[in-house]
């Protein structure tokens, strides 16, 4: 049996994002977009709540098309705030339509979002030596920049902890603790 991080519950989706998709470095935009919009969604829940309407959010969404989503007009947002199938919070579903044109202007200024985002770790993942939970931080002097950077920019609901979470959702940071399969040796 395989051991896993701390935080993983049975959820077969669960098992599946840590296994696979968590803590795994992703440099491509349009993934990195994906997962601040779910970061976003998941600040005051649980991640739990955000994989299950994941595909609610993709399809909601248009797949996470930032291009699209950043001209979505009043009619769509409308729409949106009535979707049974995602979280239906009115900031920040308007947050998500201004991060996506806030992304643009990133992209237009350092050639990716991805180069402006993995600057903050020398473009390359920080590979922490966590043994136990309470070792794990919810913010750091990192995810503390970024959010203060972000949020300088204009962009909404990008305080430390949710970008502390999505710097180890994208691989910035990998925190597999040192007991999981995942960690590297």
């Amino acid at each position: 049996m395989k051991h896993r991080c701390f935080w993983v519950t049975d959820s077969k989706l669960y098992k599946d994002y840590h296994d696979n998709e968590w803590g795994q470095p992703v440099f491509d935009d349009a993934i990195l977009f994906e997962f601040l919009i779910l970061e976003t969604f998941q600040a005051g829940l649980s991640w739990i709540t955000i994989l299950n309407k994941r595909e609610n959010f993709r399809m909601a969404f248009d797949n996470f098309d930032y291009k699209k989503i950043a001209t979505y007009p009043e009619s769509k947002y409308e729409s949106l705030l009535l979707d049974r199938g995602i979280i239906r919070n009115k900031l920040k579903i308007k947050s998500a339509i201004t991060n996506a044109q806030l992304f643009i202007e990133i992209q237009q200024e350092f050639g990716s979002f991805s180069n402006f985002i993995w600057s903050y770790v020398d473009d390359k993942p920080i590979i922490n030596n966590f043994a136990k939970r309470e070792e794990v931080p919810a913010t750091t002097s990192i995810s503390d920049k970024i959010s203060k950077d972000l949020k300088k920019r204009g962009f909404k609901f990008v305080g430390s902890t949710v970008m502390y979470a999505y710097m180890q959702a994208v691989g910035m940071v990998n925190d597999h603790t040192t007991d999981c399969f995942k960690y590297p040796n």
